[in-house]
């Protein structure tokens, strides 16, 4: 196995665990109903599910509220985080600590399925699609989730107008060298599997099957002034600030809700986003025939 580092910001940013509990939404139970769909367990009885870099465990929540009573493994590397989630005791949660990379202790093909929710991005190399394929059964299927605000949003995004707008600026300045959602980066690694070179002698070993299905669903929520920023400080890069320029972030902010576009109701202003989910099948080996071994 490969040493695992947490970056530094996901370390130092999400260290208030139960403010990211509190600030964070959950998921649409459509939305998952959809996912568990794509990756086969909707509706399977006592399904074997692995909940990968659960965080607070916002996504273990909606899980472990099934009636399909699934057995579900919440792995996660940020001891706040993790201690955060273990205080819930929520039925049929095992919380280990662990990370994508290695999950050690999880035994080979256990899972029917493994869901990374709002997290995918942190860890999209290929060591950890190795990792995921040896836990998944054979064929089985990975899912991954995130809510997307608008100012959290890639800048491809048509996205509404006002503070939403006004705040994405905000946050695009403030980006760090650190992979986000946003960047598209995560994408690239189910490429990377299937590429060979024969100048460096890198052969194409596919885990996962292409094209990713993907799908895409968004949310609206009404929220107080002082909602919406405690929302939108529980991202990372916000999160680590502090002093004056958190001020200036607030500032900035607490002006943008007032911007022509910004949809309001009586105190209350309107956050936009999406919920993007993507799903793709490990592909199994297929061992060889005596004869072809010979």
């Amino acid at each position: 196995m490969t040493t695992f580092q947490l970056h530094n910001e996901a370390q130092t940013g999400f260290k208030s665990a139960e403010a990211y509990d509190t600030g964070r939404p959950s998921y649409a139970p459509e939305v998952v109903d959809s996912l568990l769909k794509h990756l086969e367990v909707e509706g399977v009885k006592n399904a074997k599910i692995l909940d990968l870099a659960a965080g607070t465990g916002k996504f273990t929540e909606a899980l472990a509220a099934r009636s399909e009573e699934y057995e579900i493994v919440a792995v996660e590397p940020h001891d706040d985080m993790r201690a955060q989630l273990s205080k819930k005791s929520l039925k049929n949660v095992t919380v280990l600590k662990g990370n994508a990379e290695n999950m050690e202790g999880v035994s080979d093909a256990t899972f029917d399925a493994v869901i990374a929710a709002q997290s995918f991005h942190w860890f999209a190399t290929m060591e950890a699609l190795r990792e995921i394929a040896r836990v998944l059964k054979p064929a089985k299927t990975l899912g991954l989730i995130w809510n997307i605000d608008d100012y959290n949003a890639p800048q491809s995004w048509d996205i509404a107008a006002g503070w939403d707008s006004e705040m994405r600026d905000q946050v695009w300045e403030l980006d760090f060298d650190q992979p986000r959602f946003r960047h598209g980066q995560w994408k690239k690694v189910f490429d990377e599997q299937s590429t060979s070179n024969l100048f460096t002698l890198k052969f194409a070993d596919p885990l996962f099957g292409l094209p990713i299905g993907e799908e895409t669903v968004p949310y609206k929520v009404w929220l107080t002034r002082e909602a919406a920023w405690e929302r939108m400080r529980t991202l990372g890069q916000i999160a680590v600030l502090e002093g004056d320029e958190l001020a200036r972030v607030k500032a900035r902010c607490e002006k943008a809700f007032d911007l022509s576009g910004t949809e309001t109701d009586g105190d209350k202003i309107a956050l936009h986003g999406r919920t993007v989910i993507a799903w793709t099948s490990h592909i199994p080996e297929v061992p060889l025939r005596s004869e072809e071994a010979m």
